[in-house]
């Protein structure tokens, strides 16, 4: 197989293309040059933001385009239009956000959707990725997947969540850990998205997949007690009751990562159906090897992540939470 691999250098890019290489498969990366791709990869340089960007792929056939583009749906429209004809599929690596807020638990792919345009510019990300997705299927049609995936955890995560979690609690002591203890969540390692996004397409998918893990694969005790265990178990988590935590004024998922409060936003990230992705073939590692893989990496870059720029740093600031647990 001949993967051209947008993107290609951090994350959910890094991924597929580690996995691609694997395979065997001849991966050519194209990026715009400001982080080295994986080793054994052809790398070919563009901005696709920037008049004439996509010059390097004037030229060119291959088995398989994957594009993880989370900005202005017209870089995905331009990159599919000019590779319809010298590419067999074309997968889109999209989100679950794209599903009309909220969202009911036990959402489908059939779900209702919210407003998206393939030549617009960015808005806002629900419908940058809704227009991304039409863009792909505009050019490709039935040779377009369409991956929406929820929260994504691993090793190479540069947004923060797990490894701000891996800091906190190697740090030791009293943690504020937000409850219920045995709350579900949802998530996907990018190892399995990478594996299943992979065969699916070889396969030849198409169309809609939501792609995490099923209901009930982890919850926020499982998550937390794995990054206790892993970064040597010197952290007491203090389990707190959710309507302390928001009486304070925490906010969920950005101050205490991961973690929502039983409301309609909770059902709309992690109520997701996963049905036919586990009908295709996806398989989840145990949330014990997502952290112990991702504490692995983190401690090989000497603990500090990468953090994309146009993410907020995630976290809870130590004398709010200090102040929290009566400390």
């Amino acid at each position: 197989m001949k993967l051209l691999m947008l993107g290609g250098t951090e994350f959910v890019g890094r991924a597929i293309t580690e996995d691609a290489l694997a395979r065997g498969w001849e991966v050519t990366v194209f990026h715009r040059g400001r982080h080295a791709p994986a080793p054994g990869t052809r790398a070919l340089h563009g901005d696709r933001t920037a008049p004439g960007g996509l010059a390097a792929l004037s030229e060119g056939r291959w088995d398989l385009v994957v594009d993880t583009w989370g900005g202005a749906p017209t870089a995905v429209r331009d990159s599919a239009r000019l590779l319809g004809g010298r590419a067999g599929s074309y997968v889109y690596i999209s989100s679950r956000s794209v599903y009309a807020y909220p969202a009911p638990a036990g959402q489908t792919e059939d779900g209702l959707l919210v407003d998206g345009s393939a030549d617009a510019a960015s808005t806002v990300y629900a419908e940058d990725k809704r227009g991304g997705e039409l863009a792909a299927l505009d050019a490709f049609a039935d040779r377009a997947l369409l991956v929406r995936a929820g929260l994504i955890l691993g090793p190479y995560e540069n947004v923060g969540r797990l490894p701000w979690w891996l800091n906190r609690i190697a740090r030791g002591g009293p943690v504020l850990a937000p409850g219920p203890r045995d709350l579900p969540i949802q998530y996907i390692d990018v190892r399995d998205l990478a594996r299943w996004t992979l065969d699916a397409a070889g396969a030849g998918l198409g169309g809609p997949y939501n792609l995490v893990a099923p209901v009930g694969h982890a919850t926020m005790g499982t998550l937390l007690d794995a990054c206790a265990a892993v970064t040597g178990g010197a952290a007491d988590l203090r389990w707190t009751d959710p309507a302390a935590i928001l009486a304070a004024g925490v906010e969920p998922w950005t101050e205490l990562p991961v973690w929502l409060p039983g409301d309609e936003s909770y059902d709309h990230m992690f109520g997701g159906d996963v049905t036919r992705a586990l009908e295709t073939g996806l398989r989840c590692r145990p949330v014990a090897e997502t952290v112990a893989d991702t504490w692995a990496w983190l401690c090989s870059l000497g603990g500090r992540a990468p953090q994309r720029p146009d993410r907020p740093a995630p976290g809870l600031d130590a004398e709010r939470e200090a102040a929290l647990l009566g400390l």
